[in-house]
Formats: C-alpha cells, sequence, structure tokens
C-alpha cells in the first residue's frame, strides 16, 4: 500500500506540455516510453517518467496519443499504464508474416519449378494484397512483383482466391466500400460478375486473374489458410499470356492449389 500511494497518478497535477523539438524526437521519445511500458505489468506515469528520462508532462502527453491508437491502455482504478491491444495485433502481424515467408520459401521455388512461371506469396490486408516474396523464372520475360507492392483484391490472382473463401455477404460490404476499380476491360467491374468468379474460384480451389490487372499477364492463385480456417493470404504463379494460355490453366491451378495447402500446413493452418 506504501508504494502505491507513492505512485504519482496518471496524469500530472501541473499539464503544461512544451513544444516539440522535432517530429523525430517525439517519435524517438514516444517509442522509448511504449519499450518500457511493454517490459512491466503496470507502470504509474512517475515510473515511466524516471525510467525513460522524459519529463512527466510530456510523458502523458505520448502517453495518451499512444491510448488513442491502441498502443496503451490505462486502468483508472490503479493508475497504471500498460500494453495495449493493438500492440498484439501487430505483433501478430509480425510473426505471422515472418513464419509464411521462411516456411512457403522451398514451396515457392519447387513451385516455380514446376510451372516454370514466377511463384509469389502474399498477405490479405484489410483493403488490399501485400506481395511479400517472390521466386522469379529463368524466362527471359516474366513477372515480377517487388516485395511490398501493393494490389487490389478485385483485380490479382490471391486477392480473388482470399474473396472466394469468404461469406457473400461480407465481400459485397467490402467491396461496397472499396469500389471496383477497372485496371483493364477485362477487370471484373460490376459486383454480379466478381460474385460468379469467385463462386467458380472456390469450387475449383483456384482463381485466375485473367489480364484484369496488367494486359498481357496472367496469374493463378490458391489462398493459404491460418489455424482458424479463415484465408490470410495465398500463393500464386504469374506469367504472360503467351505462356500462361487458357489451356494451361487446367494443369497449372491444382499444382498451385497444393503448394497453398502445403503452405497451410506448414503454417499450423487449415483449410
Amino acid at each position: 500500500m506504501e508504494q502505491a500511494e507513492k505512485r504519482q497518478r496518471g496524469r500530472p497535477r501541473a499539464f503544461s506540455p512544451s513544444p516539440d523539438a522535432g517530429p523525430v524526437q517525439s517519435l524517438d521519445r514516444a517509442l522509448r516510453i511504449l519499450a518500457i511500458v511493454a517490459r512491466a505489468s503496470g507502470l504509474s506515469l512517475s515510473e515511466i517518467a524516471d525510467q525513460s528520462g522524459i519529463a512527466a508532462a510530456t510523458a502523458y502527453r505520448m502517453l495518451t496519443t499512444l491510448e488513442a491508437h491502441g498502443m496503451v491502455e490505462f486502468d483508472r482504478t490503479e493508475q497504471l499504464w500498460s500494453i495495449g491491444v493493438e500492440t498484439y495485433r501487430m505483433g501478430s502481424a509480425f510473426l505471422r508474416g515472418r513464419k509464411i515467408v521462411d516456411r512457403a520459401r522451398v514451396v515457392m521455388q519447387d513451385l516455380m519449378e514446376k510451372t516454370g512461371e514466377t511463384a509469389n506469396l502474399g498477405l490479405a490486408e484489410d483493403d488490399c494484397v501485400v506481395f511479400v516474396s517472390q521466386v522469379e523464372t529463368h524466362q527471359a520475360i516474366r513477372a515480377f512483383f517487388r516485395p511490398g507492392t501493393r494490389t487490389a483484391l478485385h483485380a490479382s490472382g490471391i486477392g480473388k482466391a482470399v474473396l472466394s473463401h469468404m461469406d457473400p455477404e461480407r465481400v459485397a460490404v467490402l467491396i461496397d466500400r472499396l469500389g471496383l476499380e477497372t485496371y483493364t476491360d477485362r477487370t471484373l467491374a460490376t459486383l454480379p460478375e466478381l460474385m460468379r468468379d469467385l463462386t467458380e474460384a472456390r469450387v475449383r480451389g483456384w482463381a485466375v486473374d485473367d489480364e484484369e490487372r496488367n494486359l498481357g499477364m496472367r496469374c493463378v492463385a490458391a489462398a493459404v489458410f491460418n489455424e482458424h480456417g479463415e484465408p490470410v493470404g495465398g500463393v500464386s504463379v504469374s506469367g504472360p499470356t503467351v505462356r500462361v494460355t487458357p489451356e494451361r490453366l487446367a494443369q497449372i491451378g491444382p499444382v498451385v492449389r497444393d503448394a497453398a495447402a502445403e503452405v497451410t500446413a506448414m503454417i499450423g493452418g487449415r483449410n
């Protein structure tokens, strides 16, 4: 009890913040505070200020900003600051991505060798697909997606593979929010068109981007699932239409589907 009574409350008695010295310094201080809070199981404002070497008023302002973003939480009964749920989400996203990238590499290499085309790995975000890894084909003409490249859900193989395993109602709400931007004259620009395509993709187990994002390029993709059976990304092969012909789709599709199932198993997921 004596220790608790000595602790300074969550809000300083005299709160008169000084101007920021600069955006980089402010960010550095905020991250220092976040790291201190993360190492403990609840700290008072005075403890955070002492450990960080930052004035209580400045520390409080940064804590409330972090709280607004869900990075830290404040217990008003105990007057203690602790790590927030948003940091867990970010950490989980990092671990998920790293786990998939590391373990999928050998599968992607094998996929490239079996199909002769570039193999890709992408993770689904709220509004897009982010390419995180790629194994390029040895062919002179090939597809290339730099890691970190983002592409629309409705106009990419991986994006459509993910959407095909979501409830139609959820897809409709998502598309209503994001819209259906037209990239080529083959982009599926209406919801009924897209839904028909997703139904076909779900039945066969793989989706096709048929020049819907870039003319002259086709992509065949299948979804990767987490431990809850939710689609979190996908594996694909992409190449020029002169090689990835409509006739080859029936051959490539099952190979991609099997590769995605292998990655799913590697990360402890289930379909």
